[in-house]
């Protein structure tokens, strides 16, 4: 399923800082606490791992030597991710952040043999005494791509590079289809699923047969710079995923989700060192600073303007996203006229909103 060989645990992932006058508080400075962190791909993938690890960085550097970080990149969603895990937690870090879906399972199995250490998962909706789950509404930044794309799209058609048909990658397929539907309601949104996270190959063999199929905007729900550098190398305006990816594709990229999650680990690593963690689901977005917009880029400032609004009516709670009345592709009344989709029914959506071209399998 869903995120981000394995004898690297030290190699390239233990970072020392030197120690600062004084800890944090409720910390021994001779003693800093070890956190750990499991990346599905590579800390260069400029994407998903990438913003992880900037995070990482981020939180290492507030505690100024009081916290020493190790990670572990490349860990593929399957059984020897529970041997990683395991390994982070034996080799004494007190708390382990496993970033990507496909780790649930495994990341609850190892916590029952660690009751001592505490775990957060990325993504999963799974918890215990000591599992956290935590996550980022990615779908509001994909519904102010929509309104972009809408705007600034000649054919009215858009393609949309996806990994995986989890609720999260379905859930952002409807909302760029709502964006997008909100300014020109006959526009159409095709998608093709590259069954990973991380493959620069095939996420630019979907990108080029995208823009072959018609599609003159390009947005993506995958890891690497790939499709925007597709895009650019076409002469098509697209997204990028995750951070700010313009460096990539400067003519091209129109803005991007940026993941912001350095202040959530800093949270959450002062909560073990002050003895008031406790097992708990975040789902933030814009209104809770977890998720932003790259600058934008590429457009008139008209459109410019509109999409900040459209940031701003979200953030406030004014735009929904998910208000009724929705139909799926097949015509089917799915939520009636002005009710507001709840979370439960978000977390595992799986159908298609009517406008989207193409099956989720």
């Amino acid at each position: 399923m869903d995120r981000r060989t394995f004898n690297k645990l030290l190699g390239g992932g233990l970072v020392a800082t030197a120690a600062a006058p004084l800890a944090p508080r409720g910390l021994a400075a001779a003693e800093p606490l070890k956190a750990g962190f499991v990346y599905l791909g590579p800390v260069g993938d400029f994407g998903w791992t990438y913003q992880h690890d900037v995070a990482r960085k981020e939180a290492e550097e507030h505690f100024a030597g009081a916290v020493k970080t190790v990670y572990v990149e490349n860990v593929p969603e399957g059984p020897d991710s529970e041997h990683v895990i395991a390994d982070l937690a034996a080799k004494g870090c007190k708390i382990v952040f496993t970033t990507s879906f496909g780790y649930m399972n495994y990341t609850l199995s190892v916590a029952k043999k660690y009751p001592a250490v505490k775990f957060e998962h990325c993504t999963g909706y799974k918890r215990a005494a000591n599992v956290s789950t935590y996550n980022i509404r990615f779908y509001e930044g994909r519904f102010v791509q929509g309104v972009i794309a809408g705007k600034l799209s000649k054919t009215g058609v858009a393609g949309y590079v996806g990994s995986i048909a989890v609720p999260e990658v379905v859930q952002g397929m409807n909302a760029f289809m709502l964006g997008m539907q909100s300014v020109n309601p006959q526009a159409k949104l095709k998608f093709i699923l590259i069954n990973s996270w991380y493959d620069p190959g095939k996420e630019g063999d979907a990108a080029k047969a995208l823009i072959d199929q018609g599609c003159d905007i390009i947005t993506q729900h995958t890891d690497s710079p790939t499709p925007l550098q597709v895009a650019e190398s076409r002469g098509i305006l697209a997204f990028g995923e995750a951070t700010d990816m313009a460096r990539f594709a400067p003519k091209t990229e129109l803005t991007a989700n940026v993941n912001v999650w350095g202040p959530y680990y800093t949270k959450r690593i002062q909560a073990v060192i002050d003895g008031s963690w406790k097992s708990e689901d975040v789902w933030g977005g814009f209104a809770a600073g977890m998720l932003k917009m790259s600058p934008f880029s590429n457009m008139p400032d008209d459109v410019k303007a509109l999409a900040q609004q459209t940031v701003d009516d979200i953030s406030s709670g004014k735009n929904k996203i998910f208000v009724g009345p929705l139909v799926d592709q097949s015509g089917a009344a799915k939520l009636p006229a002005g009710q507001v989709m709840d979370d439960g029914t978000l977390a595992s959506l799986q159908w298609l909103v009517q406008g989207i071209e193409g099956k989720l399998g």
